[in-house]
């Protein structure tokens, strides 16, 4: 939990910034009783920046959205920050992303605003630390689960946290010091997303699939990690009513509206609008970095081709992925 002054904290909040959230790889088996899964809007930078740090699969650490959060260490830390730019620095001098940092006592780590990107993730060597709840630390704010005290508080000023202290000396050895330049994702492109078709897919007209696969959609406004509305044509679906049914990450339902919405980690578990079809998880990973009023295509892709990807993905991380 969250420390206030306590001999035992290892980095202190001096600003909080807008948003800041402890996440694990999130909370499973709990959507019957109505609980989301939480967990890092881009899964994909989150595990690099475990993996860097030597922590294995589902150890916590921060997602910052927007920046604007100011910290301290209380001793040398080992972390790596991956994810978006959002022009970190240590006592004013550039982190240099994807590789793993020294932060030392007394200095400062700061995150301005975004440069590329909108989130970025922050792992220290061990994990941070904290009490699970209903199996899991990611903090869902909506639900009031999880996070540093439990109750999906999100990072205040004030707030002292302790870090994971066992076996660091050992995952640090094992884990690469900095990635590969092959696998750092380029956020100033604009994003291109894979979509397995869903069920409902054959209920939209003509035109509207046409346009839903060949028009550059712009992120609305309206985002967060609850879901992603995009702007674009209206898409048109002859089914009017439908019985709610699980939705999982990155499903895209389309309102009355016509105009579709991904959602995200904190959404709702059950939905009633009828699906385009759902985003794979590395692109709704690339989604959750998409600024308001970037472009994202659509492309169709079968779910052979997308689950070899996502394999690769995970075998990175050898048996952590497991």
């Amino acid at each position: 939990m969250t420390q206030h002054n306590s001999p035992e904290a290892d980095i202190r909040v001096l600003r909080a910034g807008p948003l800041a959230l402890l996440q694990d790889s999130g909370r499973f088996g709990m959507r019957h009783l109505g609980v989301t899964q939480g967990g890092p809007a881009d899964i994909y930078s989150w595990a690099w920046a475990n993996h860097l740090t030597g922590n294995p699969w589902g150890t916590a650490n921060l997602e910052v959205t927007f920046g604007g959060l100011k910290l301290i260490a209380v001793r040398d830390l080992e972390i790596a920050i991956t994810g978006a730019d959002l022009g970190a620095t240590i006592e004013h001098k550039p982190v240099a992303l994807w590789q793993r940092t020294r932060w030392k006592a007394g200095d400062t780590l700061t995150f301005a605003a975004p440069v590329s990107g909108l989130r970025a993730y922050l792992a220290v060597c061990g994990g941070f630390a904290a009490e699970p709840v209903l199996g899991s630390v990611a903090c869902v704010t909506r639900e009031e689960l999880g996070g540093f005290e439990g109750n999906g508080a999100k990072l205040a000023t004030g707030d002292e946290l302790s870090v994971n202290r066992s076996g660091s000396g050992q995952q640090l050895a094992n884990a690469p010091t900095e990635a590969p330049k092959n696998v750092l994702p380029d956020f100033s492109q604009p994003a291109v997303l894979d979509l397995l078709p869903g069920a409902q897919i054959a209920s939209f007209t003509g035109r509207s699939l046409f346009d839903a696969f060949n028009t550059w959609w712009q992120v609305d406004d309206r985002a967060d990690r609850m879901g992603v509305r995009l702007i674009g044509p209206r898409l048109n679906c002859k089914i009017n009513t439908l019985i709610s049914e699980g939705i999982s990450l990155g499903s895209i339902q389309v309102p009355p509206d016509g105009q579709p919405i991904v959602l995200l980690n904190d959404r709702q578990t059950i939905g009633g609008y009828p699906r385009l079809g759902t985003l794979s998880p590395l692109s709704a990973s690339r989604l959750a970095q998409c600024l308001p009023r970037e472009p994202v295509r659509l492309i169709a892709r079968g779910s052979d081709a997308v689950l070899k990807e996502h394999r690769r993905f995970r075998a990175v991380f050898h048996s952590e992925s497991v």
